[in-house]
């Protein structure tokens, strides 16, 4: 009888043990805001706008002033963000469209099923834009996969590309919300199909109009990129996008709140169509984009409100960045740049979205965690792609010689345990082209193409001479000092010619 005994007490205490663990872990959510700028919230410097949400994080957590994206466009950050690979080093990862399919492959590892493995539950909510379905894209009217459950996560409710992108539905792991089996969904790229209005040819159905572009099928009054027929009960509001996605996010919280648990909340602010709720129109005097920046503090607050309401904020590491830097005239006339009426956007970065210049991937980058990391400013340099190595050291999982080739572990850094992060970054522009940062020096490689986006008028920072700048003294990278610095410009060349040629640059 006691050995029995004594074998129960054992196994209620390896149990105990096990839960216990699980319990320390601390929860992760990454709130990844989308063209959001270095300058657009006022923890940042914005003085024309107020955003006490974000701010909050600011104050309660660390506030980093070096720390980047991967790339200048949307897909290939989270591409990057999710594998810890760098996009470029893989063929079509770059703006996908909206009937792509999976670009992440199912066979490796990657950050949320590196989480899996160490106990968390996985969400993915929002913007996606990583394609879905098999070779030749996916049957919108049946189970569809491979997608995010088939790269680490147990619950996806996503919207499938973009806001202005088709189809304009809702899809919850691996169906269409609301999905009307008598009324399907086709979707196109190549060219019109069905007999939906467009954009460019029922203008007088609008209430927004295009500006370049985007005059495809209407959905909600606004002209998409892309054709689309049926789904009609299952299409979006975008003016209700925010609180939807909103209240998902907060309720996977609710149901995983005795942990450990990953959210990965992508949100559509304030990427166009920018439709924000009536609730915050015209509030912010900057007309739509301002609006919808106003609507994003709000979605960070009422996320951080709920950590609140179930005694979590102390358990959970809450991380808010972006997946690009701005961009206001970029598909739509919402007035963004009519009204912007003083507003720095970039702060005093130069470029943009889609540029090789700073404002394209240095962006916001705030992460509390409250009693471990002390607030304060951090000028160590962060690199998205960094989080998968982060994260495993974070939560005790070990890397496979193949897992993120690219991800640094700057977890100290993250944590304001240490004052440096990674030796230096590689950024991406619309074009492909790479720059690097290191000690205070950038360099810009060598680019053919238009110095400058007339749609957007975005400087894409193309030239076909070597750029360098000294960012400690030029910020703004007013002046190209490559000729008056040739061993910094050689190192700098040879430094990315390095990362280049390896098919990893994360030392094993």
């Amino acid at each position: 009888m006691y050995k029995p005994f004594l074998y129960l007490l054992t196994l209620v205490c390896f149990v105990f043990a096990r839960v216990t663990f699980a319990q320390q872990k601390p929860n992760i959510v990454i709130i990844y805001a989308d063209d959001l700028g270095y300058g657009d919230v006022s923890s940042y410097g914005a003085t024309k706008i107020k955003t006490p949400n974000i701010d909050k994080l600011a104050t309660q957590g660390l506030r980093f002033t070096q720390a980047y994206a991967t790339s200048a466009t949307c897909t290939p950050s989270r591409f990057s963000m999710l594998t810890g690979k760098y996009a470029w080093r893989k063929q079509g990862t770059g703006i996908a469209p909206g009937d792509a399919a999976l670009l992440i492959p199912t066979d490796i590892t990657t950050l949320p099923g590196m989480l899996q493995k160490a106990g968390y539950k996985t969400a993915v909510v929002g913007k996606w834009h990583l394609g879905l379905g098999p070779q030749g894209g996916p049957d919108w009217n049946q189970e569809i996969k491979p997608g995010p459950l088939e790269i680490g996560f147990n619950y996806s409710f996503i919207l499938p590309a973009t806001g202005d992108r088709v189809p304009c539905v809702y899809m919850e792991n691996r169906r269409i919300v609301d999905l009307d089996p008598a009324d399907p969904i086709r979707v196109s790229y190549k060219e019109k199909i069905g007999n939906e209005p467009t954009g460019k040819e029922n203008p007088e159905l609008l209430k927004m109009k295009p500006s370049h572009g985007h005059d495809n099928t209407i959905v909600n009054g606004v002209s998409r990129i892309g054709y689309m027929t049926g789904g009609k009960k299952a299409r979006w509001i975008d003016e209700e996008m925010a609180d939807v996605i909103t209240n998902r996010a907060i309720n996977f919280i609710d149901k995983n709140k005795t942990g450990p648990f990953f959210l990965y909340f992508a949100t559509q602010d304030i990427h166009v169509p920018r439709m924000p709720h009536s609730r915050f129109v015209g509030k912010s005097g900057m007309g739509a984009r301002g609006d919808a920046i106003l609507q994003l503090d709000w979605t960070v607050g009422e996320v951080l409100n709920a950590l609140d309401k179930l005694n979590l904020a102390y358990k959970t590491i809450v991380l808010f960045s972006s997946d690009n830097g701005p961009v206001l005239d970029d598909g739509y006339d919402d007035k963004a740049v009519s009204k912007l009426g003083g507003h720095k956007p970039a702060g005093s970065l130069r470029g943009g979205k889609y540029s090789a210049f700073e404002a394209s991937t240095r962006v916001p980058f705030l992460v509390r965690w409250p009693g471990t990391i002390k607030p304060g400013v951090s000028a160590a340099l962060i690199s998205q792609v960094d989080l998968f190595s982060s994260f495993a050291q974070l939560t005790g999982q070990t890397l496979g010689a193949q897992d993120a080739p690219d991800s640094f572990n700057v977890l100290n850094a993250l944590l304001g345990k240490a004052k440096n992060g990674r030796e230096y970054i590689v950024s991406q522009a619309l074009n492909n082209t790479l720059s690097l940062v290191q000690n205070n020096w950038k360099y810009i490689e060598p680019s053919n193409g238009p110095r400058l986006n007339k749609n957007t008028n975005t400087e894409l920072g193309n030239n076909p001479e070597p750029q360098l700048y000294n960012l400690k003294e030029d910020i703004s990278e007013a002046r190209n000092v490559a000729k008056a610095n040739p061993k910094v410009l050689q190192q700098m060349q040879a430094t990315l010619k390095e990362v280049k040629e390896k098919n990893a640059s994360r030392q094993l």
